[in-house]
C-alpha cells in the first residue's frame, strides 16, 4: 500500500485534542437516533444480536403514531429507533448521500473477535474483518442494510485519554508520511502521553487499512 500523500494530509486545519473556542462545548454523546423499519426486528437484530439491553419504549414524542425504542450500547451511551409496525426491513446495501449515515461502530471485546464472528455467521448475517490500524473492526450489516462496524481496541486506551492518543497518533502518522496509522503511531503516542502501552491479543489474518463492505 502507498505511503504517498493524500486529500487529508493537504488540509490546513488542525488536528488536535484540545477544546476548541466555541459556542456550546458538549461533554459527550448522549444518544444517536435513526428511522427503523418495525419494533419486532429492530429488537431483534440490536438486542438478540448485538446484545443492547432494551432500557425504554415510548411513543415518538413527535409523532404518536411511531414508537421510540431505546437501546443501551454498553457504555451508558443510547441508541435509539423510530419505528412503525407496518414498515418492512430491507437489508439491502444503503447508498446514502450528504446528512446521511454511513455507519455505526460499537466497541466489542477484541479477544472475543472470532467469537463474535462465528455467533454473526450462525444467526445469517455475513462479516468481513479489517485491521485499521488503530484498531480491528468487523463489518456486518443490520436488518435494513445499515453497515454496523464492530471496532475493537489493540490497546488498553482510558476512555477520558482517547482523543489524545488519537490525536498524537495522527501526528506522527503525518511526520512519518503514513497513509494511516499503524500500530507504532499508537504506540508512540501512548508512550508520549506515559500512558502504560498493555496491547490486547487479537488473533487474526486480516488485511490492513483500506476496504469494507
Amino acid at each position: 500500500m502507498s505511503d504517498a500523500p493524500t486529500q487529508a494530509d493537504e488540509s490546513d486545519i488542525p488536528v488536535t485534542a484540545e477544546k476548541p473556542d466555541s459556542p456550546v462545548g458538549v461533554s459527550g454523546v448522549d444518544h444517536i437516533t435513526l428511522i427503523g423499519s418495525n419494533e419486532e426486528d429492530t429488537v431483534e437484530y440490536y438486542r438478540d444480536i448485538l446484545g443492547m439491553p432494551l432500557v425504554l419504549r415510548q411513543p415518538n414524542l413527535d409523532d404518536p403514531e411511531a414508537t421510540h425504542l431505546f437501546f443501551d450500547a454498553g457504555d451508558g451511551r443510547i441508541i435509539t429507533f423510530f419505528v412503525k409496525d407496518d414498515r418492512q426491513s430491507d437489508d439491502r446495501p444503503k447508498r446514502v448521500g450528504m446528512g446521511g449515515v454511513h455507519h455505526l461502530a460499537f466497541s466489542v471485546d477484541g479477544e472475543r473477535l472470532a467469537e463474535i464472528a462465528e455467533g454473526l455467521e450462525d444467526a445469517g448475517y455475513g462479516y468481513n474483518e479489517f485491521d485499521r490500524g488503530a484498531f480491528h473492526s468487523l463489518y456486518t450489516r443490520d436488518h435494513n442494510g445499515l453497515t454496523i462496524e464492530l471496532a475493537a481496541d489493540k490497546f488498553e486506551i482510558p476512555d477520558d485519554r482517547r482523543g489524545e492518543v488519537l490525536a498524537r497518533a495522527h501526528a506522527r502518522r503525518v511526520n512519518e508520511g503514513a497513509e494511516y496509522v499503524k500500530d507504532e503511531h499508537m504506540r508512540a503516542a501512548l508512550e508520549e502521553l506515559e500512558i502504560p502501552i498493555e496491547e490486547i491479543e487479537i488473533p487474526t489474518t486480516a488485511s490492513s487499512g483500506a476496504g469494507g463492505l
